[in-house]
């Protein structure tokens, strides 16, 4: 089983809600010995509303933060943010780079109807998603490109497959 003696690595998580992200970073979590940043756990664990876009980036940068000081540790990072957007996938590719470390990128793609199907069934959101804001999201969100995926280190645990049936993202 690799460990963090593998080197410092981020593990960035990409998809939409309700795709699997927080069913397979716990997987590589235990793993390989990482550790596991959640805005969603962290806003909760706060009280605060999944929604405040505010709030959630500075929570991000907070995470952010701590997770370059633990790369420059040598550990293992796993961010489980969504990263939707190219330019944010770069931002912390490039970071970790700088510190030395490795950087895998999981992408969990998963069909709309599908994703409504496990959010609705998982029943964490409070508000419930509504399929409209989904369909906004899928329309925004910004899918690595096979170009993009190049740009990544290979997986330390090839060909994880989590239990996309629990509906936990």
């Amino acid at each position: 089983m690799p460990t963090a003696s593998a080197g410092p690595r981020l593990i960035i998580m990409c998809g939409l809600p309700g795709s699997g992200k927080t069913t397979l970073a716990k997987l590589l979590e235990s793993r390989l010995g990482a550790i596991r940043f959640s805005p969603d756990e962290w806003m909760d664990a706060l009280s605060l509303n999944l929604y405040d876009e505010e709030k959630r980036a500075k929570i991000e940068a907070l995470q952010w933060k701590l997770s370059q000081e633990l790369l420059a540790y040598g550990l293992i990072v796993i961010i489980e943010w969504g990263t939707w957007g190219r330019s944010e996938r770069d931002t912390l590719r490039l970071g970790a780079r700088a510190l030395g470390a490795a950087v895998e990128l999981h992408y969990l793609s998963v069909p709309e109807d599908v994703l409504f199907d496990r959010i609705q069934r998982r029943d964490l959101e409070r508000p419930p998603i509504e399929r409209e804001a989904l369909s906004r999201w899928f329309a925004i969100f910004q899918a690595p490109t096979p170009e993009e995926m190049a740009l990544f280190d290979e997986p330390l645990i090839a060909n994880v497959v989590a239990d996309p049936a629990s509906g936990r993202s």
